[in-house]
């Protein structure tokens, strides 16, 4: 079965345009991965003190998956991954949460 790897975000208000285009800009590499299958970056909803994001990549196992965490190609597509003008879009670090799939519909 499938593992889903997500990472939520806590943007700061005004900074969702800066966050995107980090993403845009940046060096994915993913598709050289064993085992990737798609990525995706999700927007949620807006909050009075943050919007809240979520990368979503699926893999065909936990364990392409962490092969990716422990390569080359995962460091330099995280190199500049929180490198913004002026103030941080950040609020926090990110929440990983990984799930395996235990049923699939299509």
């Amino acid at each position: 079965m499938t593992y889903i790897a997500m990472n939520r975000f806590k943007i700061r208000p005004g900074h969702e345009a800066d966050f995107e285009t980090i993403w845009k800009n940046r060096e994915s590499r993913l598709t050289e991965m064993k085992g990737f299958r798609e990525f995706r970056l999700l927007k949620g909803p807006k909050g009075e003190d943050h919007s809240l994001y979520s990368s979503h990549v699926i893999w065909d196992s936990q364990e392409d998956f962490e092969a990716w965490t422990k390569s080359e190609q995962f460091r330099d597509s995280h190199r500049n991954a929180r490198r913004a003008e002026g103030e941080s879009p950040f609020i926090g670090h990110p929440q990983f949460e990984g799930f395996e799939t235990v049923l699939q519909e299509s």
